[in-house]
């Protein structure tokens, strides 16, 4: 939910069973979001099967639970996911939010337009986006090769 949603550690930890649904043909996640703002979240099919597998059997209650079946808080997230970074063989300390900042640069070197993308991860301001792509010096996505390839291609 982190790496492939983009969601705040707070959002990912208080996602309940019943948030999870069906709107107009898309699977769907319901978070509330900074300031409680609700958002509708479309799930992308490998997503929502990991989510269904961690639900299990279960209809109702927290979706991420802890080994002793409580809810999982932030603490034990940024925990799952420092033993996960070091087992991978990461050597630098990686945390819950450096997950959003992955999404985020993926997201646009996907090139996924700027706005769009802010819309989508619920920033009120564009340079907050901005802020989190990592590769905003890389030169291989800037704007002049993406204007030269439409004029290109509009001839």
């Amino acid at each position: 939910m982190l790496g492939l949603l983009g969601l705040r550690i707070s959002e990912a930890c208080h996602v309940d069973i019943d948030d999870l649904g069906i709107e107009r043909g898309h699977r769907t996640l319901l978070v509330i979001g900074k300031g409680n703002k609700p958002a509708l979240i479309p799930l992308p099919v490998p997503v929502a099967r990991t989510l269904d597998a961690a639900a299990g059997e279960r209809g109702t209650g927290p979706l991420l639970l802890t080994r002793s079946g409580a809810w999982m808080d932030r603490y034990a997230a940024t925990r799952i996911v420092h033993r996960l970074a070091k087992r991978a063989g990461i050597s630098h300390r990686v945390g819950c939010h450096a997950l959003r900042h992955s999404y985020i640069t993926a997201a646009l070197d996907a090139g996924v337009p700027l706005r769009e993308f802010q819309i989508a991860d619920r920033h009120a301001d564009p340079r907050t986006t901005t802020r989190y792509d990592r590769a905003r010096g890389n030169l291989d996505r800037h704007a002049n090769y993406i204007v030269a390839a439409f004029i290109a291609g509009a001839a």
